[in-house]
């Protein structure tokens, strides 16, 4: 690679001289308010051209002074034409406006909801070199979408992962969710979250902070390569062409919490000083009322028996009852300070509090009794980043850009107040009632099963449960709920990131382009999962200890909203239903002085030590990479992509037998080479043929690699999550084609097949092991040698502009991926020999997925129902015990409304409604779909409200 750029720096050298004897020609492309990307720019003389960029900017080199005829043409805008008169250097045509032409396509460019948003998304996939798909910011806002998730799964190939009701994950083409590379801006976005992993939380950005999403299925040697599902870039607002100022405020209702939401925003943005500075600026608040319930199952797969593995241990029915707000303000600044040089500052602040009480009610089958968990769930995430860069042009044919950028992202839990601040975190408070007889529900080996599970028929349905207690005295009493166990788990994470990338373009001849480059990340990262446990002296035995505490004698409130509890399966849980205690409860709790008056005393393990980390991770990556018109319809993008990784992670290990403590540090490095050829043919001017060879890879998350071990003894299962430093990046190599058809009514059809052959495919093993006698349930990331996944993708967007009338307005989006994937698990005796291969399918990979609308625009009026289908997938892998034991999710589909009205030119109300389906999240263990590990409701929920478009 080192040799690639050097060659290059030799071939600008030698090549600056004639440069100097050439002309080349920006300039900037409008419809008057904003400017206009995806714009077709013919040299009708010379039968070459270029498009314009996101920002409607345009550069074509390698002309001679000589008088030339410029055509500048736009899908649904008359096309232009202008005559110059060039000479040597840099020739600025400014800004060049275009208008609506006359016809069907008028009335939507000028007075449509969604038209000219497509119009600009269109254009950008016809002209870019990669496979990808864009959404602009003004179809965004079109869709009941409040955050960057929601408005991803829009596009095609794109599912997302639901976390109480709300999409957090984007997944492309079925690929697990760790696969999709989240840029912003083209940098990598740090990620801090309870499950450690690299995909950023999405649920923390709202849409109002993006200009466009570009989705890129198939990348290019200038995009960062840990990408193997694709890569999501949100790109930030810039300064539009004419002054803006919007407004928008809502309030909504959520079904199942009862109560209210609300949410607001501002957009600005100015030109100066003859157009040379632009200042752009956008805030939002969204603040969100929720509740979900939740039942989940645990079995008992480490039984030493193995029909007893399907038996229950617990089925907990959990209520959250909360509250998400987000605040965002984001901004930026360019600066034109001549035609060769600009600079830019970009800035977003991002605050996400997702507070969530949440309130567990069990069923303990293998301990014979009940219990109650009250927890107050207050996570704070933050994401700030800051961006300074520059583009420069060096004579008539070089260009180059650099930017530094320093991004963090922090997720922590700071309750309960009372407590010293190095011992906050997510406090719990743990109830239990002894049974004085048992749960009749027992099978004849003394275990409870599903009815089609259990030896004798005798059993439970999990939507139904009746305990069929042998002592009717046996209820859930608060006078019998007892307070046996207090938990502050801290989750705490941090990841932050500094970033400095400089790009280089080179026009060598006006066939050619070489373009190259290099990125620097120093990312630090630290974390821990960390519980801290209290327990009282009586629960233990310890004589003289405080009597334990009933929840009868603390403060309570009525348990939220009781009225519909699991009300979606005929409320089977309301038998479990007690009034929990208060919050200021919980905290005056968790206070030193009450847990030394009340008996409670630190039994957290000693092994904690080890459930701290950090990491440090340095990345350098070069690329180099040719854009070459082989004919007037062919071009081929080839080059190769270089990151060189380097990662060191320092934990603590304790050894049990001598009960000390050891600082530990492992370091590891690989390296990623990363080649990567594209075709493009353009068929004519409205039909695209595309094939694509790229490898990409995705590094093991930092967690994942910790040189240590968690412990945790809390739950009713203990369990160890182990490290692995021996774990590999996966790799993949990619092929793609993809078929496109670009509808003169603002539409477009594409067909396409793509296939990964992948390598050292990372999974989450889950497995049973009996340490000192302790069973424990341990997991651990491990890699498989080889996967592969063959998929076919449709799309379809078609508006019936021909249909005369009130009919003309009516219009069609699909898209749909039918994917096959093949993954081979194999199992291990004692001795480390295989003794079984299972095959599978990818984790998180569906089978069948799509999105569908019907939408109507027309006569200032615009309405959407949208679906979007997630098929049945494979979740968590227990690797030696086989199929049987794996978590599978269901299939999913959930349909959204979302309508607006145009009252003025400035006015508009719109009204969305999300969830109407209310169909619930589902996963089961093994091949029985009724035997649920999980399943989860949320609820309808919409807003009505009012956007003012102010200048």
């Amino acid at each position: 690679m080192k040799k690639l750029l050097l060659l290059f720096a030799l071939i600008l050298s030698g090549n600056q001289l004639i440069a100097q004897n050439y002309a080349s020609m920006i300039g900037k492309v409008s419809d008057g308010k904003t400017f206009l990307p995806g714009v077709n720019i013919s040299i009708l003389e010379r039968k070459t051209g270029t498009s314009t960029d996101f920002d409607g900017n345009f550069q074509v080199s390698n002309l001679s002074g000589e008088k030339l005829t410029i055509s500048f043409s736009y899908m649904g805008y008359q096309t232009i034409t202008k005559e110059v008169k060039l000479v040597s250097g840099i020739n600025n045509l400014g800004t060049i406006t275009l208008a609506a032409e006359e016809g069907a396509l008028k009335e939507i460019i000028v007075k449509g909801f969604t038209g000219p948003s497509q119009i600009k998304a269109l254009s950008m996939k016809k002209k870019s070199l990669a496979i990808m798909d864009v959404l602009s910011a003004d179809a965004v806002g079109k869709l009941p979408d409040r955050n960057a998730a929601e408005a991803v799964q829009r596009m095609p190939s794109v599912s997302v992962n639901r976390y109480h009701g709300e999409a957090n994950q984007v997944s492309v083409r079925g690929t697990p969710y760790g696969w999709t590379s989240t840029l912003y801006n083209g940098t990598r976005l740090p990620s801090a979250s309870v499950a450690g992993t690299r995909n950023t939380l999405l649920d923390a950005i709202p849409t109002e902070m993006i200009q466009y999403i570009q989705l890129s299925k198939a990348i290019t040697p200038d995009m960062e390569g840990d990408a193997i599902g694709g890569s999501v870039n949100f790109i930030s607002r810039t300064a539009p062409k004419k002054t803006m100022l919007n407004a928008s405020l809502g309030g909504g209702y959520n079904q199942k919490s009862e109560k209210g939401s609300y949410n607001a925003s501002l957009v600005y943005g100015q030109r100066f000083f003859k157009d040379k500075l632009g200042v752009v600026l956008a805030a939002s608040i969204w603040d969100r009322n929720f509740a979900t319930d939740e039942m989940v199952v645990d079995y008992n797969i480490n039984a030493p028996v193995q029909t007893q593995k399907y038996g229950i241990n617990t089925v907990d029915a959990k209520r959250y009852f909360g509250e998400r707000i987000t605040k965002a303000i984001s901004g930026g600044l360019d600066y034109e300070l001549n035609d060769k040089n600009k600079f830019f500052a970009k800035f977003l602040y991002d605050k996400f509090r997702d507070v969530r009480p949440v309130y567990e009610s069990f069923y303990d089958f293998a301990k014979k009794r009940y219990t109650f968990s009250y927890r107050y769930s207050d996570y704070k995430t933050d994401l700030n980043g800051v961006e300074i860069g520059g583009e420069h042009r060096i004579g008539s044919k070089l260009k180059f850009d650099w930017s530094f950028a320093n991004n963090e992202m922090t997720y922590l839990l700071d309750t309960p107040p009372n407590m010293p601040s190095d011992t906050r975190g997510l406090p719990i408070a743990q109830f239990s009632q002894k049974l004085v007889g048992d749960f009749g529900v027992r099978s004849s080996d003394g275990a409870v099963y599903n009815t089609f599970d259990s030896p004798d028929g005798n059993g439970v349905n999990i939507y139904n449960i009746d305990p069929k207690l042998t002592n009717p005295t046996d209820v859930m009493d608060p006078k019998r709920l007892t307070l046996q166990q207090l938990v502050i788990t801290q989750l705490d994470q941090r990841d932050h990131d500094k970033v400095g990338q400089i790009n280089f373009n080179y026009d060598a001849t006006d066939k050619f382009i070489i373009k190259a480059g290099s990125k620097l990340r120093l990312k630090e990262y630290e974390g821990q999962q960390t519980p801290i446990v209290y327990l009282p002296g009586a629960a233990l035995g310890i004589p003289g200890s405080p009597a334990l505490i009933p929840m009868s004698n603390l403060q309570t409130e009525p348990y939220p909203n009781a009225n519909n509890f699991f009300s979606e399966i005929g409320s089977p849980f309301n038998n479990l239903i007690v009034n929990p205690i208060t919050k200021n409860q919980l905290f005056d709790i968790f206070t030193p002085s009450y847990l030394k008056a009340n008996g409670f005393a630190d039994y957290s393990p000693a092994s904690n030590v080890t459930t701290k980390f950090k990491g440090e991770e340095n990345v350098f990556s070069a690329y180099v990479m040719g854009v070459y018109d082989l004919t007037e319809k062919t071009k081929i993008i080839a080059g190769a992509r270089n990151e060189e990784t380097n990662v060191t992670m320092s934990s603590t290990d304790y050894n049990s037998q001598t009960k000390v403590a050891t600082p530990i540090t492992k370091t590891s490095s690989y390296n990623a080479f990363l080649p990567m050829v594209h075709v493009k043919y353009a068929f004519n001017e409205n039909i695209n043929f595309r094939a694509a060879y790229t490898r990409t890879f995705s590094r093991p998350n930092l967690p994942d690699l910790n040189p240590s071990e968690i412990i945790d003894v809390t739950g009713g299962v203990p369990k160890i999550t182990r490290g692995n430093t021996d774990l590999k990046p996966t790799f993949s190599n990619n092929l793609d084609f993809m078929g496109e058809y670009f509808l003169k009514d603002i539409g477009l059809i594409t067909a396409g097949v793509f296939y990964k052959d992948i390598s050292d495919y990372i999974f989450r093993d889950i497995s049973a092991e009996r340490i000192n006698n302790v069973d424990y349930i341990v997991t651990q990331p491990k890699n498989i040698k080889d996967a592969s996944l063959l998929g076919f993708e449709l799309g379809i967007t078609k508006r019936f502009t021909e249909w005369n009338g009130f009919w003309g307005g009516f219009g069609i989006d699909f898209n749909t991926s039918i994917i096959k994937s093949k993954l081979e698990v194999s199992r291990y005796d004692a001795q480390g020999k295989i003794t079984a291969t299972d095959e599978t399918t990818l984790p998180n990979q569906s089978k069948l997925l799509f999105n569908s609308s019907l939408f109507y625009e027309k006569y200032g009026f615009m309405f959407r129902i949208a679906g979007n289908y997630r098929g049945k997938s494979v979740e968590t892998i227990n690797q030696n015990l086989g199929p049987d034991y794996y978590i599978s999710a269901m299939p999913n589909f959930t349909v959204d409304f979302s309508a607006d009205y145009s009252i003025s030119n400035k006015i508009k109300v719109f009204m969305e409604v999300r969830n109407l389906t209310n169909e619930p999240f589902k996963q089961f263990l093994g091949n029985n779909e009724g035997r649920i590990t999980n399943s989860e409701w949320s609820s309808i929920n919409g807003q009505l409200g009012l956007k003012y478009q102010i200048l």
